[in-house]
């Protein structure tokens, strides 16, 4: 896989449009409407795992601490649907929190995570930090991870 780790600025058209059109995928096709743009693409980072092929296959944003949450939030985690059940998901989660750490080594990390996706973030290290909660209609949970 090759990974880019770009600001929203250095997307460019082409890959910002491979981005949201993966997450509208994704995000709007698989999982029911809801606003995937919602203002914070822009004061993120951006993390794209391209296939030898140039195609997009995996995705995620971190936003700025501050802004979502006091750490660093991942989130809108996605791979396509060709690749899911390869392990996949957790290259590019593991890719993230590299990241995040290496951004911003004295802060933990943060998501809301989908409920039924606990296990697997608890896996990587995430702990369950409050009760579920609706968001957009599905299930989720705060989680947090600390620093290492």
């Amino acid at each position: 896989m090759n990974w880019q780790w770009l600001r929203f600025e250095e997307l460019g058209v082409h890959g910002l449009y491979d981005a949201l059109q993966l997450r509208a995928r994704v995000f709007i096709l698989e999982q029911g409407p809801y606003l995937d743009p919602d203002g914070l693409d822009q004061a993120s980072w951006h993390l794209l795992g391209h296939d030898s092929g140039g195609v997009l296959q995996a995705y995620l944003r971190v936003v700025d601490p501050g802004l979502k949450f006091d750490e660093p939030s991942i989130g809108r985690v996605v791979t396509s649907a060709e690749r899911r059940g390869t392990g996949l998901g957790r290259q590019l989660m593991e890719e993230g929190v590299a990241r995040c750490n290496d951004a911003w080594p004295a802060h933990g990390i943060r998501i809301s995570a989908q409920v039924h996706l606990e296990h697997f973030y608890g896996s990587l290290g995430f702990v369950r930090v409050g009760a579920d909660y609706l968001e957009d209609g599905i299930p989720h949970v705060e989680m947090w991870r600390g620093s290492t």
